[in-house]
């Protein structure tokens, strides 16, 4: 089959033809429909997040139909839709019995210590494959099991109380997810901050308020439009010193900065001012849990997460045209969210 890896950190993917995957007795195979680019496959294309071992084939966000199942599956059968969570773990350990599977003793997750979805075919365990219902395409469904995912997590580890305030620090694919899970979680009020006009635009057509920092202070405006109040969460989606800071600095008395964008760079903070004196939280949010995948699936069958404008290009599975928007995604730009269509 065809497979576009990552041969050589620093270096463009390339296209490569390998064997199709093996598939175990408590396995199934799933012939790729969609496979999402992330930031997150930018980063570790750079070095800046290690893959090992190399050549890896990268891709994370997958969607497709189930091909073929192993002798031990008992929840799938050929034919159906399913997407796939990407971090496939022993379930036995401390952590996945305890329902923190994110930080299975053995996890190896898909395009990152094993091969993901850049392939026109790919083996996962049974238990990762969660089905795709009818009514979601498969570009929005392989959206969901990261983009959307990950802000699904990440608001939860927030906290977040109906009433309350919320930011979100950049409205790419993890952030149009994160404004109206918000919403939905029964935030009054969401800002959405980033550089981008048209992103903006989109974040404003799913109720946020836009706040473009390429030409004001989003702290000082958050402050302004929330009477100096401060927000009750922030949400930092971009993985910038600058922006987690600005998350922290735009907090309420007892706020909670969620820092989800991947960073290889410090965040300095003025610990009495921007933590201390208000009793402001800090918190990592890491990956998301195989758990919340039915509900968050089910939120987008019901459109009370709505993917349908998430996803603004389609490409084939080609190595140049994928490196073009690493490349564009390096430097923070391209659209909200492009999706590979074998």
């Amino acid at each position: 089959m065809r497979a576009v890896r990552l041969v050589e950190v620093g270096k463009p993917l390339e296209m490569q033809d390998i064997p199709l995957p093996f598939v175990g007795e408590h396995d199934v195979l799933v012939r790729v429909r969609a496979a999402g680019i992330c930031h997150s496959d930018a980063h570790y294309r750079a070095g800046r997040s290690p893959v090992r071992p190399l050549p890896m084939t990268l891709g994370h966000e997958v969607a497709g139909v189930i091909e073929q199942i192993g002798k031990q599956v008992r929840r799938a059968i050929a034919g159906q839709r399913v997407c796939l969570h990407y971090n496939i773990t022993c379930g036995n350990c401390h952590h996945c019995s305890t329902g923190n599977d994110q930080f299975c003793e053995s996890c190896l997750m898909l395009g990152h210590y094993t091969n993901g979805g850049y392939a026109e075919y790919i083996s996962v365990p049974g238990r990762n494959v969660i089905l795709l219902p009818d009514e979601i395409p498969f570009d929005q469904g392989a959206t969901l099991m990261c983009a959307s995912a990950t802000s699904f997590h990440a608001l939860r580890k927030s906290r977040l109380r109906a009433g309350e305030t919320a930011a979100i620090f950049g409205v790419g694919g993890l952030g149009m997810s994160a404004i109206q899970l918000a919403r939905a979680f029964g935030a009054l009020e969401v800002f959405a901050v980033d550089l981008n006009e048209e992103k903006l635009k989109l974040a404003s057509s799913y109720g946020a308020i836009p706040i473009n920092a390429r030409i004001v202070d989003p702290v000082s405006e958050i402050r302004k439009h929330t009477n100096s109040r401060g927000v009750d969460v922030a949400l930092e989606l971009i993985g910038l010193p600058q922006t987690m800071r600005q998350a922290v600095q735009c907090l309420g008395v007892m706020g909670r900065a969620v820092i989800a964008g991947l960073s290889d760079r410090p965040l300095e903070i003025d610990t009495y001012r921007e933590l201390l004196g208000n009793e402001v939280e800090i918190i990592g949010s890491n990956d998301h849990l195989l758990q919340e995948l039915p509900l968050l699936v089910n939120m987008a069958r019901r459109k009370v997460l709505d993917t349908s404008r998430v996803v603004t290009r389609t490409i084939p599975l080609d190595a140049e045209t994928i490196n073009q928007t690493l490349d564009a995604l390096d430097e923070f730009g391209g659209g909200v969210r492009t999706v590979i269509v074998p």
